[in-house]
């Protein structure tokens, strides 16, 4: 049975350091056992605090999983903020949108299966539901608007900008979940496979 590592107590003061392992040692309890099989007491645990102590931060494991939507919702849009291309749209600039959600999936696997592919579990608090959706809905918005620059340009396939949005932002969840939950299929080289589906989506996208 494997040993539980507890991290040296924090002094006074380092109250958001604290704050911060606690969602560290969630993100990754949630990512290799579920969320709904890790109770506050295992997330205390891992941090090396009593359960007692973690109440003086989180109420709840809703509220930290709440907390790490929120912040795995603005890591991504903070990364097609920075990537965005303010010249006119071109291919080019299209792949380089769709290669910015892959990134962050790949690079931030446990981020990833909290906020997209993991089940939050059963009744949640109404604060909790919507704080999650306001978040993935602020991430996809800025998504959308960068596909509608692309529809504004004449530069896709007809359709509205927030269908053609959601349907290119789930062609690249799928790839990005696959790739997570499933590494050992034998899949092709990474790289020519992400090139190769981002290609297939481009075509069905843009003119």
């Amino acid at each position: 049975m494997a040993t539980t590592v507890r991290s040296v107590r924090k002094a006074k003061g380092h109250g958001a350091e604290r704050r911060q392992e606690i969602l560290d040692a969630a993100l990754m309890l949630f990512a290799q056992r579920g969320i709904l099989a890790v109770s506050t007491r295992d997330i205390a645990a891992a941090t090396g605090i009593s359960q007692p102590a973690l109440y003086a931060y989180f109420r709840t494991r809703e509220e930290i999983t709440a907390v790490l939507c929120e912040q795995a919702f603005l890591e991504l849009r903070n990364r097609m903020l920075a990537a965005a291309d303010h010249q006119a749209p071109t291919r080019a600039s299209f792949i380089r949108m769709c290669r910015v959600y892959i990134d962050f999936g790949l690079q931030q696997p446990d981020a990833y299966r909290v906020a997209f592919m993991l089940e939050k579990g059963g009744p949640q608090p109404q604060e909790t539901k919507a704080r999650i959706i306001a978040a993935g809905v602020e991430s996809f918005d800025c998504f959308h608007g960068q596909v509608a620059r692309f529809v504004a340009a004449g530069l896709t396939r007809p359709g509205e900008s927030v269908l053609l949005s959601q349907s290119l932002w789930a062609g690249l969840h799928g790839l990005v979940s696959l790739l997570i939950a499933r590494p050992d299929f034998p899949w092709a080289d990474r790289e020519v496979l992400i090139a190769r589906h981002i290609a297939a989506l481009s075509d069905g996208v843009l003119l």
